[in-house]
């Protein structure tokens, strides 16, 4: 009996190792690029004993290979940029609602899903970038006024494909109704100076080069040519300025990255511990000095460079509406023929 119950003993110990084992790491499925989070995930690894295992992709692979893994996924977090993404992997089925005190006050309400499913972790604005030797200032506006006559093959954007125009023309709709916003749909696209190719900093470099006279953007691709080591990156970025638009109206259009815990976690509580500590203050800080990316906190300060932009009024519509009306806007864009 004796030989038993120190079997017995032995077995359970080992139990309780391997769950301990088991329970000291998180997996992250991340869509930003390695160098744009690898830096935080080590440091919550150097300050909690938690070792953190990336894979990165795109955000539709990965929650095409979360929804493959089913209840056998080992992804306990995934992460993305814009909210139209986090509500596709929310509507999925992929992300569970995470209750937490610390999410809950440091992520302000329309930042984040009221349920829960997921947390705004950084903020960006999209708006229009300008040529200063072709555009005066006082001629820019609203985001409604891009489809006005006067910028006839003026304007550079990305295709409509692309997740930050569909939430932009989301966000339109959010406020101005589906017909108004078709009419500047189509307005916008006869207005563009050539078919849309390429990324936000493809747009810059058009702008740059004489191609358009304004741009749409994300303002952290140009926080990265103008802060970046790239030299010639820094001259094209040199060369446009930024505009905020409907400064006097309901603000500029913003988005998030974020990030929520995964339905098949099988490691929860590390996962809310992650995301938590990517709102903390030096997370934040980060995001803001480093991505240059507003942080989701008001109470952080914003990196020298994003400050020389000056202040701006955000747009303050729950970000959950850009993914509720997501299909309509992909929708209303094909019509007004936005390639």
């Amino acid at each position: 009996m004796r030989r038993l119950s120190v079997l017995f003993s032995l077995m359970a110990a080992l139990v309780v190792t391997g769950c301990s084992s088991q329970s000291e790491e998180v997996n992250v499925y991340s869509a930003r690029k390695e160098a744009l989070i690898k830096p935080l995930l080590d440091r919550f690894t150097s300050e909690t004993g938690i070792t953190v295992n990336l894979i990165t992709g795109s955000a539709d692979a990965l929650v095409e290979r979360m929804k493959a893994e089913g209840e056998h996924s080992p992804a306990d977090v995934l992460i993305t940029t814009d909210a139209g993404r986090l509500y596709r992997a929310q509507q999925e089925g992929q992300l569970a609602t995470t209750e937490s005190d610390t999410l809950a006050d440091q992520v302000p309400e329309a930042l984040r899903d009221p349920e829960g499913h997921w947390y705004g972790l950084s903020v960006r604005a999209r708006v229009v970038v300008y040529a200063p030797d072709r555009v005066d200032p006082s001629e820019l506006s609203t985001y409604e006024a891009l489809a006005d006559e006067k910028w006839d093959d003026r304007i550079c954007i990305r295709s409509s494909d692309n997740i930050y125009n569909q939430s932009l023309t989301a966000s339109l709709i959010a406020h101005n109704g589906e017909a108004d916003t078709e009419q500047w749909a189509e307005g916008l696209v006869s207005n563009m100076a050539r078919d849309p190719v390429g990324g936000d900093r493809d747009q810059i470099k058009a702008l740059a080069a004489g191609e358009c006279d304004i741009a749409v953007v994300n303002t952290y691709y140009l926080g990265m040519m103008q802060g970046g080591d790239d030299a010639d990156a820094r001259e094209i970025a040199e060369q446009v300025a930024v505009f905020w638009p409907n400064q006097d109206g309901r603000g500029a259009h913003i988005n998030i990255s974020g990030a929520g815990v995964a339905t098949n976690a099988p490691n929860p509580d590390n996962a809310r511990q992650l995301i938590e500590f990517l709102v903390n203050d030096e997370s934040q800080q980060w995001y803001a000095e480093t991505n240059y990316e507003y942080p989701v906190r008001a109470d952080v300060p914003v990196s020298d460079l994003l400050q020389e932009w000056g202040e701006f009024k955000q747009d303050d519509l729950p970000l959950i509406k850009l993914g509720e009306l997501n299909a309509d806007a992909v929708k209303l864009m094909d019509r007004a023929g936005w390639k």
